[in-house]
């Protein structure tokens, strides 16, 4: 059993309104929240099962009502002071939330039956989570206050969670008086006490750097190494105790820590197996949520001695979340640490690994503790999960390129039988997969494949890929390929195509491409690979790249303006760029943005695009370039798109998938990047996306809120014309597209 005093998530005023009642239900996943008034008091609690028998006595619904009519007024409650054992004995099959009153029947704290997490501060711990980075600085302010507060600061700089203190009654701690310590001691025990004599903050002292540690905005940790210093700490406020490994066989303070029930972090270096264990024990019994710490207590620790696997096993010994206290010299074991499952770290830390005193030696420096974070975040996101196998967007991308294909090797007539010597295996990777030759072979064609034709998925059913005439709101067309688009206006009538180059499309001349004009519109879109595997970027600081881009864009509005013979509109076509700004290790700090975007419209004022429509396409935080990711700093956050379009006078291309990773790699509401940027499109991508780098994904297979989205889109740019930006669409005679476009047809 735990029993958790960190109640916000599952709590809500009575007053609030159901439905906010039903969100923390969804967040907190415990699917009960229990009800309170202003002052804290329990009023009730409101589980799924409340809320629907609530429901079949409402007509209409209306989510709006106080959660407090919804909620069970008579649920289970109990003393917070009552045994351990007692509390535990209610737990039952539909009740595993029992909240905890004090004497006036305020809520303090809710028993649950067992918990994998534990909260610290504003940190949850556990699997899945981020791992908690502290930063011990213990007594590494050597007595000063002032540089304590200076550790607090590079601490939080560095990308510490939270940093963490120690705390000694040197009367209650040691045998001696404080005039006569280490008198009479080993040679081991003089050094510690006579450094602890020296450098040991009081607690009020301490307390003045807690204060520091909330005006600074991080969450502060210390170790009680006696019964004074659990009390002072425990009247300061403070989220959680962490016990050191030298206490860990301490029951007394074990228990005296546990008693007030805020959780602890329990290093278990210098202790064998059976007294984690017995320890392990004493601490379940009181009901505090813990985490045990893997620790080797030498100073440096040999790396030899470090045993990462034991963490496998400290899991076992604890039922609870793991971690790894570092004495070791160096950041990378911490970062396997947390690749074998540590869910938090802690590492010493220093201003000067020469200073007076052990730790010191084995602290990581600022920078060395920044460095730390940033590949142990890198390592939790390369961790991923359990769940099955699928092919990223990248290898999509690459496995297109590098696959082979099922392709025909004569000519198939509708209703001929497919047999093997009419099938080859050949690159690239844009058709059905070589495993599928068996079920190809022997199948009836329900289509024409000309000889080097690839087959696709479903010839393996008795479907074929049509297109049809399409009714929006707003002008659409189709995106295609000089090589393409007479195939696909075959199958509908689209208001326009887009026709997306390649460099090479760019050498050839248009009566080669165009045999006669055609009764509809144009727009193009700008290669971002130029020969001699050069990126297009008008924001590169390198003279030679920037103005070879600049030289690259003119040449596709020539091109693009050029073309306006072949087509029957009197419309300006639309030209969509994506502009570059992307950076190859890491983001770009917030300082250089401004210039990076001075560099584009400064080289944007080069280019003649009169006569033509030229637009700037909204980017995604990771786009993939050449078989990988890079990272971009332009045209992905809404604020600045949209002010570079309020500034340069410039129109967007609104890439819906890109933004919607941008949104999502942001933390925000896809809407809000809409409301800012919509304003300022003259041409939509239509596609949907998946995560901060799934792009291209079919409509209605990702994550997108069409409905919402269309909305929008009517109401602030409802005269922007669109394409399905489906990745691969137009293979198959357009099957991607068609799909599109049949779901879309729904919402624009």
């Amino acid at each position: 059993m735990i029993i958790d005093r960190a109640i916000g998530p599952n709590v809500v005023l009575g007053a609030d309104s159901i439905a906010a009642a039903l969100a923390k239900i969804d967040a907190n996943k415990a699917r009960i929240i229990f009800c309170v008034d202003e002052r804290g008091h329990l009023l009730g609690s409101l589980s799924d099962g409340d809320f629907r028998r609530w429901v079949v006595n409402q007509s209409p619904v209306d989510l709006s009502r106080p959660a407090l009519e919804a909620a069970n007024l008579h649920c289970v409650r109990v003393a917070a002071d009552a045994e351990p054992q007692a509390i535990a004995a209610l737990f039952r099959p539909g009740i595993d939330r029992i909240p905890l009153v004090d004497a006036r029947d305020h809520l303090v704290a809710i028993a649950l039956p067992a918990s994998d997490e534990l909260t610290i501060g504003r940190h949850v711990v556990g699997a899945g989570r981020p791992a908690l980075l502290i930063a011990e600085i213990g007594i590494n302010h050597n007595g000063s206050i002032d540089l304590a507060k200076r550790l607090v600061d590079l601490a939080a700089e560095s990308g510490a969670d939270v940093v963490k203190f120690q705390l000694r009654d040197m009367d209650a701690l040691y045998r001696n008086d404080a005039s006569q310590l280490g008198h009479g001691e080993d040679l081991g025990p003089q050094y510690t006490l006579d450094l602890l004599s020296k450098f040991s903050l009081s607690a009020d002292q301490l307390f003045q750097v807690f204060d520091h540690c909330r005006d600074v905005d991080i969450d502060v940790l210390c170790t009680p190494w006696d019964t004074p210093s659990v009390t002072r700490l425990v009247q300061y406020g403070v989220p959680g105790f962490k016990v050191a490994s030298a206490d860990l066989t301490n029951h007394t303070l074990l228990r005296d820590m546990a008693s007030h029930h805020l959780p602890m972090i329990v290093s278990t270096g210098m202790s064998t197996e059976d007294e984690i264990a017995a320890s392990v024990r004493v601490i379940r019994a009181t009901g505090t949520p813990f985490a045990l710490l893997h620790c080797q207590s030498t100073y440096p620790a040999p790396f030899k001695d470090v045993n990462l696997r034991y963490l496998d096993r400290l899991a076992e010994i604890g039922l609870c979340p793991v971690g790894y206290s570092g004495h070791e010299r160096g950041w990378h074991v911490p970062v396997a640490a947390v690749a074998r499952g540590a869910a938090i770290i802690e590492k010493h830390f220093t201003i000067d690994k020469s200073m007076e005193g052990n730790d010191h030696k084995v602290s990581l420096l600022p920078e060395e503790f920044a460095q730390m974070k940033h590949r142990i975040r890198e390592v939790e996101e390369a961790l991923g999960s359990a769940a099955p196998r699928v092919v990223s967007t990248g290898e999509m991308m690459n496995r297109v390129n590098l696959a082979k294909s099922l392709v025909a090797a004569r000519r198939i007539e509708p209703g001929d039988v497919i047999t093997a010597d009419a099938v080859d295996v050949k690159s690239p990777g844009r058709g059905l997969q070589p495993n599928h030759l068996t079920e190809l072979i022997g199948r009836t064609s329900r289509r024409t494949v000309e000889a080097g034709d690839f087959f696709y998925a479903t010839d393996l059913t008795d479907a074929v890929a049509r297109g049809r005439n399409y009714q929006f709101r707003r002008p659409w067309g189709l995106p295609v390929r000089y090589h393409d688009y007479d195939k696909l206006l075959a199958d509908s009538t689209p208001d326009f195509l887009e026709f997306h180059f390649s460099y090479k499309d760019l050498e050839l001349p248009l009566e080669s491409v165009f045999s006669q004009r055609l009764p509809l519109g144009y727009t193009t879109h700008s290669p971002d690979l130029f020969a001699g595997d050069f990126l297009l970027n008008l924001a590169s600081d390198d003279d030679e790249h920037w103005l070879r881009s600049i030289a690259e864009l003119q040449r596709v509005v020539d091109i693009t303006r050029a073309m306006r013979p072949y087509f029957t509109t009197e419309q300006d076509p639309v030209i969509i760029a994506s502009l570059g700004g992307f950076t190859k290790e890491a983001f770009a700090s917030t300082d250089q943005i401004p210039a990076m975007y001075a560099r584009v419209a400064e080289g944007l004022k080069r280019v003649d695009d009169s006569d033509v429509r030229l637009t700037f396409q909204t980017l995604p935080p990771f786009p993939w370039y050449m078989g990988g990711q890079l990272f971009c700093n332009l045209f992905v956050r809404a604020e600045d798109t949209a002010d570079f379009a309020e500034v340069s006078g410039r129109r967007l291309t609104l890439d819906i998938s890109h933004s919607k990773l941008a949104a999502t790699y942001a933390k925000r509401p896809f809407s809000e990047y809409v409301e800012l940027m919509a304003p300022y499109a003259e041409h939509l991508h239509i596609v949907d996306s998946v995560g901060v780098d799934g792009e291209g994904v079919q409509i209605g297979d990702g994550e997108i809120d069409w409905p919402l989205l269309a909305a929008q889109l009517d109401r602030i740019c409802p005269k922007a014309s669109f394409i399905p930006e489906i990745w691969q669409g137009h293979v198959n005679n357009g099957e991607g597209f068609w799909t599109a476009l049949d779901r879309l047809e729904a919402w624009f």
